[in-house]
């Protein structure tokens, strides 16, 4: 049993690793009615290729998601029924790099929590229900593929990214997810559902000894061995096709920008890097900057327009994206105003500002439950501390954002994808 006190955020979360391998976190929030439980695990869609009982195995893609839908079939039935005859609210999600299951309830949290571990623990497929979820998944695709956002999203990815399985839709295509069988769920499951590949965050008026003593009673306490996930993407930063366009029915041209950057790995140093891509994008062109507002007063963006930085396991990038009439006008502007930036460099005060502004945003987002074992989650797995955030943010400095604008807002880093109003496509090629 470990207690963590954080008093520049008034939190503190008990930690332990249990003897099977789980990672458990509870943050106490006394008073409460709310209780909210995240299962998650070390596993998303990019993670097709991996070891199992040394037998390398190359899953068909999408295998993560359609995982996801599966688990919620016990042997007794659909699990939703009995999540909403306790009064709690179950849903789940999975993205490139992990997947989670969780639920929020006001009442009778224990039942819900064994019921929660329970189902993700047991896997249960047959041959009727895999092949009746290709049907339900696959209109799920179809769907996808008529969403303006998921489009020029997946575009960019595709022509950015050569090797890394980032370029792959979370979903899969309907050719990839006919080619999944209850054994391939099956042995997903096993290497990657393991513990000892997972984290219990629990927020919430709740015993932290419960809480341990519920995921021993239904996970057990023996050690078993998970997957071994192999990563062989050699990607260059240097993007070989700089734009890619759709055409679609949308009122008027939509874009994202991306400059591909080193992956940044784990731990503070990686936390660090991914602090000063957030702070590089408010200096270049977050709402207080001064080329956000020169592009608005322009006419080029609009408040549809943002961006930060992004990472998932083996990639990162700087993001820009929005509804502009010109997409690569605020493309080349976006560009300019980086060497611009290198060549004055950053008042401290405006450093300074921004840096406090970054901050405040992530403290008042601990006010959101989700958002907090979310975060609580993935940095875990990236072996990170997330509560210890403001010690990193703090140490930022100005020569930290100068030095990711030098290094990864260039030309040869970028790529636009652009979806244009089927009738209007000439009005915003260069």
């Amino acid at each position: 049993m470990s207690w963590q006190k954080y008093p520049q955020l008034d939190e503190q979360v008990y930690r332990k690793r249990l003897d099977n391998g789980l990672t458990l976190a509870v943050v106490p929030r006394k008073g409460f009615q709310k209780k909210l439980a995240y299962f998650v695990t070390n596993y998303g869609s990019i993670h097709t290729d991996y070891i199992l009982d040394s037998v390398k195995h190359s899953a068909p893609a999408g295998v993560a998601h359609y995982l996801e839908h599966k688990l919620f079939d016990m042997p007794r039935g659909e699990v939703s029924a009995e999540f909403a005859a306790l009064g709690a609210n179950p849903n789940a999600f999975t993205s490139y790099d992990m997947t989670a299951y969780y639920f929020s309830c006001t009442e009778n949290f224990e039942s819900c929590l064994r019921l929660l571990l329970e189902f993700v623990s047991t896997p249960y497929f047959t041959e009727q229900s895999v092949a009746k979820e290709q049907g339900i998944i696959g209109q799920e695709i179809d769907m996808t593929a008529d969403s303006p956002d998921t489009r020029v999203f997946e575009n960019l990815m595709q022509t950015m990214y050569g090797s890394h399985p980032i370029r792959i839709p979370i979903l899969g295509s309907r050719k990839s997810i006919s080619a999944i069988t209850p054994q391939v769920l099956m042995d997903c499951h096993r290497a990657f559902y393991d513990p000892s590949n997972m984290m219990l965050c629990v927020i919430g008026d709740v015993e932290a000894e419960t809480v341990e003593e519920i995921a021993v009673e239904m996970l057990g306490s023996e050690k078993r061995s998970a997957g071994q996930k192999l990563r062989s993407w050699n990607e260059t930063v240097v993007c070989s096709q700089k734009e890619v366009t759709a055409q679609m029915e949308v009122a008027m041209p939509m874009f994202q920008l991306g400059f591909k950057c080193e992956p940044i790995g784990t731990g503070e140093e990686a936390v660090r890097q991914e602090m000063a891509g957030d702070l590089a994008a408010e200096a270049l062109f977050g709402e207080s900057s001064r080329l956000y507002l020169a592009l608005y007063e322009g006419g080029l963006i609009d408040s549809s327009f943002g961006g930060g930085f992004e990472t998932v396991d083996g990639m990162a990038m700087l993001t820009a994206s929005g509804d502009s009439d010109d997409p690569y006008s605020v493309r080349d502007a976006i560009l300019e105003r980086a060497g611009q930036l290198l060549d004055s460099g950053i008042e401290e005060s405006d450093f300074l500002r921004m840096r406090r502004s970054a901050l405040g945003r992530r403290v008042r987002d601990l006010d959101s439950f989700d958002s907090t074992c979310f975060r609580l989650c993935a940095y875990h797995f990236s072996e990170f501390d997330y509560f210890d955030f403001p010690r990193v943010f703090q140490s930022i400095t100005v020569d930290d954002i100068l030095e990711f604008v030098r290094r990864v807002v260039t030309a040869e880093r970028c790529c636009l994808s652009v979806v244009t109003p089927i009738s209007h496509e000439q009005e915003v090629n260069p």
